[in-house]
């Protein structure tokens, strides 16, 4: 067996991005929602409301996303104590998302920038499921499509319109605004709304969108309810927006770093062979005089050793590779982590 330390520059580092349809249906949209009045009614029906594939009773359902609801008095939901005003499950999820992504809990959210931007004392939530999505979702593929009363609007990110990534706390953050494939095209106000900002925050790491209340109210008529102590069964309104929209695309992506090595075998390295039917396993000689001087063998396989002589790794050529002294061998091995 010959051994070869590699140089540092046999080494090269790439990084490639993967993207593939978030939906589990494997398409990139999805038309049809469903969700499952056993959630709806359980214990976590109080917190969010889970979006199916399809009907929630069949065993291919998978939930897609959730929707909740966030508002920072806690209006909109019952009380947990009613001798314990404001304290209520939509103040929960707001203080949540505050601490999440603003990461300062006396923060609000801004919807908007420039000259147009408005104050969020609420909101809606799409969280999409984990599972769903690799690394993040993939900006510019959002296509949401929401309909109420007042009409019918396509949302996405402006990723495309804004290309420089900005932050908000220490997560990257897109304004929701109306258009498709991450741009407002020619719309007026940079598909925002006229002293409503955008019409909300997508945050592509975290898999979330933040949709504004007052954006979607005044553009289609769909709002929450901000009653008192009182179910606003506001989950459900959002999720009668989105299922009469019946259009929701959204895709994901991931970043596969790969370690290239270069193995270089020059022509008068690795000529010889150790197996026994090369050499004499009692003398040590070649076996064939022929190949003394004008050896032939073939390389099947390269392993890679640690200096302690430990194999690490070990890359198998997709047919035997001819090497003698009249030739050269470069193998690109790859490995993805």
């Amino acid at each position: 067996m010959a051994f070869k330390r590699f140089d540092p520059e046999d080494f090269v580092v790439s990084s490639d991005s993967i993207t593939s349809t978030l939906w589990s249906t494997g398409n990139p949209n999805i038309n049809n929602f469903y969700t499952s009045s056993t959630q709806a009614a359980g214990s976590s029906g109080n917190y969010y409301l889970s979006i199916y594939q399809v009907d929630s009773a069949l065993t291919t359902a998978e939930t897609q996303f959730d929707i909740a609801y966030a508002n920072s008095v806690g209006s909109g939901s019952e009380l947990y104590n009613s001798i314990v005003p404001g304290n209520s499950y939509t103040k929960t999820i707001y203080g949540q998302y505050r601490s999440l992504i603003l990461e300062d809990e006396n923060s609000s959210f801004i919807f908007g920038k420039g000259n147009n931007v408005i104050t969020g004392s609420d909101f809606w939530v799409l969280s999409m499921e984990r599972a769903r999505y690799k690394q993040s979702l993939f900006p510019g593929s959002l296509n949401l499509t929401l309909s109420g009363s007042g009409g019918i609007i396509n949302l996405t990110d402006d990723s495309l319109d804004n290309p420089v990534s900005v932050f908000l706390g220490s997560t990257r953050v897109y304004q929701l605004i109306s258009g498709s494939n991450g741009t407002a095209g020619s719309l007026a106000n940079s598909g925002y709304v006229a002293n409503s900002g955008s019409y909300g925050l997508v945050f592509p790491d975290l898999g979330t969108i933040i949709l504004n209340p007052f954006a979607l109210s005044q553009s289609i008529n769909v709002s929450p309810s901000r009653s008192n102590n009182s179910d606003g069964n506001n989950n459900a309104r959002l999720y009668n927006a989105i299922s009469s929209g019946a259009s929701f695309g959204l895709n994901s992506e991931e970043t596969i770093t790969s370690d290239y090595v270069f193995v270089r075998a020059r022509n008068s390295e690795f000529n010889y062979s150790e197996n026994p039917s090369f050499i004499s396993g009692s003398t040590g000689e070649v076996i064939y005089d022929n190949f003394i001087n004008s050896p032939q063998v073939y390389l099947t396989t390269v392993g890679m050793y640690n200096d302690s002589n430990d194999l690490l790794a070990v890359a198998k050529m997709s047919r035997p590779l001819l090497k003698d002294f009249t030739k050269e061998a470069l193998v690109r091995v790859k490995l993805d982590f």
